[in-house]
């Protein structure tokens, strides 16, 4: 039977997450961090891949499911002909847990209720040793570990460790899966009580501290909620997505592996979370970027490991199917290596959105600014691979190139940015930034369209040019920008959703969710509020029913699609809703328009 993206939920503890489908299977976990290798692939293959399902033994049916209010704890209701049960599931969040806890709740009658515990590591390929004794059972397979703690007596059948045992109305019961080193005893059990409560601490005491009011409050606080799962707590590193190859189109082989930090996708998400409120989550990541830039931030690459680290060198899982049999399940990300210039004016633009949010910038961060500039001044007349990351020929994209422009121009305009500089390095910025942007209209704009093209040298429009207005390189009120954005709305718009490139009809992909909010910002921006709340609304409309989100949208098959749940969807939704009540910072606001 074919799968849905939209039928996972997320659980996580800030080091890594696990996805939780609809009828109590859990399908994916990498372990002990993000990228870590999964010791359960079967959301990229079958239940012989590695899962851990706590279901009802007879049919059975998913009655409701969702959050407990203001956290990351999911409670999925199974109903049978004999009863009703809850799953309650969760990560402890606090340092050295490492731990997936489930709860059976009898909430009617009585079920017979059965575990099965399939554990695969290596992303399904290999199969632990296995200790199986009395209430308790430990994988191991070289560095990793992993036990289970039951209630009931365990039994081994083949690979899998069962568990059977009758729930009745007003029962509780507990496993705990614990991951630890195969050199060290086995971790024991945590109490599922106190654990349970602490999580939920946890998780509402971070939330609680949006005191924003807006028309969407529950989406906006369930996308927050949703980005600090994904922000790696020892480091700051923040995510793209928690997951790898699930398909941007169920016919092609655009699969890759999100697990990482790229730099762009966290800096949006750091923009986000400063207009939420949220100031700790920023500096933690400036540390972390200054960490991973070390002392040549002219070899920054575009996304690192959460630790920082550099190496993601690419490979192929050849023994997983795929998502609904979408190959290739791709592992690590060659883009690493690419050039991509809009990543610079992006950092830069993080760190003066900080500097206006009351985070100044340290020494070092000066001189990592000032370093990065000085680079973009000697590369950023290069081709290079864009914002999408496209893997053929570099092009001068034009989006790539306005990013540049604005790394030299902030660093030009804040003086908190630019204070080790002396007043010769100044004036060549600021005259490096106006040649920067006559070159991008001279060269960007195609006059007998009207409108920027994706590149120079094209004729057509792409959604990137969403954010020429954005960061301020134009006013949005500017008729080349005017032009642009409704060439975009009548080309790749598709019942409210943005494509990333066009025409619609030929795109191979779903619809690109964050261009829907970078639509909707535009809109409201040239005072179509109407329009905006509609395009937005289309956006909210594509979460599934826990409120979550994945990079793509399949406006045909009114599916989701694309790695799940993704960073730069929510960070949209987010910065989209805020800005509506005017509290989302402009990138592009205060900025003198130039010819």
């Amino acid at each position: 039977m074919p799968r849905f993206i939209e039928d996972y939920g997320l659980i996580g503890d800030g080091q890594t997450t696990a996805l939780v489908d609809r009828s109590g299977s859990i399908d994916w976990l990498c372990w002990p961090r993000f990228d870590s290798d999964a010791c359960f692939a079967a959301l990229l293959g079958t239940s012989a891949h590695g899962r851990w399902k706590v279901a009802p033994s007879t049919s059975y049916r998913c009655i409701h499911r969702r959050y407990q209010a203001n956290t990351l704890v999911l409670e999925t209701e199974l109903e049978t002909s004999s009863g009703s049960i809850r799953l309650v599931d969760f990560m402890p969040v606090h340092d050295g847990a490492c731990a997936v806890v489930r709860v059976i709740q009898g909430l009617r009658g009585k079920v017979q209720v059965r575990s099965e515990l399939d554990l695969r590591f290596d992303y399904g390929s290999l199969r632990p040793a296995l200790e199986v004794q009395g209430e308790r059972a430990v994988a191991f397979v070289g560095p990793d570990l992993v036990v289970l703690h039951s209630p009931t007596l365990l039994r081994r059948e083949g690979s899998i460790v069962m568990a059977e045992l009758e729930i009745k109305e007003g029962e509780q019961v507990d496993f705990c899966l614990r991951y630890g080193l195969s050199t060290a005893d086995p971790p024991p059990p945590l109490g599922a009580k106190s654990s349970l409560s602490a999580t939920q601490q946890y998780w509402r005491s971070w939330i609680e501290q949006f005191r924003i009011k807006t028309k969407w409050q529950e989406a906006v606080r369930r996308s927050l909620l949703t980005l600090k799962a994904m922000i790696f707590r020892p480091s700051g590193g923040i995510i793209a997505a928690p997951t790898t190859s699930l398909p941007e189109a169920m016919a092609g082989d655009m699969n890759w592996d999100y697990r990482y930090c790229w730099l762009r996708d966290a800096t949006f998400t750091l923009s986000a979370l400063l207009d939420a409120g949220y100031h700790e989550e920023a500096k933690s990541f400036r540390d972390w970027l200054l960490r991973a830039a070390g002392g040549e931030p002219d070899k920054m690459r575009i996304m690192y490991r959460v630790d920082g680290s550099r190496r993601l060198e690419e490979w192929v899982a050849s023994w997983l199917p795929g998502f609904n049999w979408a190959e290739p399940v791709r592992i690590g990300n060659a883009a690493a290596s690419q050039f991509q210039l809009d990543v610079y004016g992006e950092l830069v633009d993080s760190v003066s959105a900080a500097a206006k949010a009351g985070i100044s910038p340290s020494e070092r961060e000066i001189a990592l600014i000032t370093s990065m500039v000085e680079h973009v001044e000697r590369v950023w007349d290069l081709p290079d691979h864009g914002l999408w990351e496209l893997r053929g020929k570099p092009r001068h994209y034009t989006y790539s190139k306005v990013s540049a422009w604005a790394a030299v121009d902030r660093f030009a305009r804040r003086q908190d940015l630019h204070s080790q500089s002396d007043q010769g390095q100044i004036d060549r910025m600021r005259a490096l930034r106006d040649r920067m942007h006559r070159e991008i209209c001279d060269r960007a704009f195609d006059p007998s369209l009207g409108t920027f093209v994706a590149f120079y040298g094209s004729d057509k429009v792409d959604a990137s040019l969403l954010n020429l207005p954005l960061v301020g390189f134009l006013p949005v009120t500017d008729a080349r920008i005017c032009k642009t954005v409704a060439t975009i709305e009548r080309e790749l718009v598709h019942d409210g959703y943005v494509h990333r490139w066009g025409p619609r009809h030929e795109a191979r992909e779903a619809a690109f969710l964050a261009c829907s909010g970078w639509l909707a910002d535009c809109q409201l921006m040239q005072g179509r509020r109407g329009e905006a709340e509609r395009t937005f609304g289309r956006l909210l409309d594509a979460a599934n029913d826990l409120g979550l989100l994945s990079e793509e949208y399949d406006v045909r098959a009114e599916r989701l699609a694309g790695n799940f749940p993704q960073a730069l969807s929510h960070i949209a939704l987010v910065r989209t809703a805020l800005r509506f009540g005017e509290q989302a910072s402009n990138r592009g606001e205060g900025h003198e328009a130039m010819a």
